[in-house]
């Protein structure tokens, strides 16, 4: 009886020591595995920086018709990587709504009030959103200063006069409910073309920017003229906003959208997801074209 007792601790203890050799061992690979994606994925955004500069170097325009707007994947003994570019200055940037002297910048926020329209957000977030950028404790009516945030559980200020680090941010600010917030993401960036200030604000690229973008661009831009700038520039890329005059009924609109439009963007989001066996990691990051790095995400 003893002997069988003790034979059958003994397999126990060797069972739980194989068991444990074997998650120690399945944790070590995990941890090497996450490490080579890691470092697969941010190759990957040294790639996708490459690949736009050379394909953008010297060139007047940039197109989601374009190389490096197609999707890369490539494969080798150790692994995927699959690497995404798109471009930020296709977008509205949020952080040129106010200018330097606390008013509304005039084209930014006549923009956001047409594509919010569309998008049936209320008027009212753009005040507050205002508010929440500018300097100043001076509440807009349908805003919100410090001493309405600081009345929530947990209180906060308002940012002023700082811009908005990111999109997410967006949730602190009065108004700005999880639905608005998922509406706006693909047509707002946070992200200023290089050399703009409260001074000169940024321009939107009509070769990469959506629908509901180039509609938003000018109150005189309907859904149908909209869409034919889509379609003349999947033919044939603007080179110059003056070419919009290709385009019945925009001969007036390419000279004035020439203060608040462009043909090259200069802000890109690289999305570099790698695979190694069954681990995975995601780099993405926005660069301006020259290269400097503005946001850097891995998950």
């Amino acid at each position: 009886m003893l002997t069988l007792i003790v034979t059958t601790l003994m397999v126990a203890v060797t069972a739980e020591l194989i068991h444990q050799v074997y998650v120690d061992t399945a944790i070590s690979r995990g941890f090497r595995d996450g490490q080579q994606a890691s470092l697969l994925a941010e190759s990957g955004i040294t790639g996708g920086k490459k690949l736009l500069q050379t394909y953008l170097s010297g060139k007047e325009y940039s197109s989601s018709a374009d190389k490096w707007a197609t999707p890369t994947k490539l494969d080798d003994e150790t692994g995927t990587i699959e690497i995404t570019v798109t471009e930020e200055s296709g977008k509205i940037c949020l952080n040129d709504l106010v200018m330097s002297n606390g008013d509304f910048e005039p084209f930014t926020q006549a923009a956001l009030m047409r594509l919010g329209k569309r998008l049936q957000i209320p008027d009212d977030v753009w005040s507050a959103l205002a508010d929440w950028l500018d300097s100043n404790d001076e509440q807009r009516p349908g805003g919100a200063e410090s001493s309405y945030y600081m009345t929530l559980k947990p209180a906060y200020r308002a940012r002023n006069n700082k811009p908005l680090a990111t999109l997410s941010e967006l949730s602190l600010v009065k108004g700005f409910t999880p639905e608005i917030v998922s509406k706006l993401v693909p047509f707002v960036t946070v992200y200023s073309e290089p050399g703009s200030s409260s001074l000169t604000r940024s321009k939107v690229n009509i070769n990469t920017a959506p629908l509901e973008v180039i509609a938003a661009l000018d109150k005189k831009i309907d859904d149908t003229l909209a869409e034919r700038v889509l379609e003349e520039r999947r033919l044939r890329p603007f080179k110059s906003v003056a070419e919009l005059s290709r385009i019945s009924g925009l001969e007036a609109l390419s000279i004035e959208l020439g203060k608040s439009a462009t043909v090259k963007g200069n802000v890109f989001r690289i999305t570099s997801v790698a695979q190694i066996k069954d681990t995975a990691r995601t780099v993405e990051a926005v660069i301006w074209l020259s290269g400097e790095v503005l946001s850097w995400q891995e998950y």
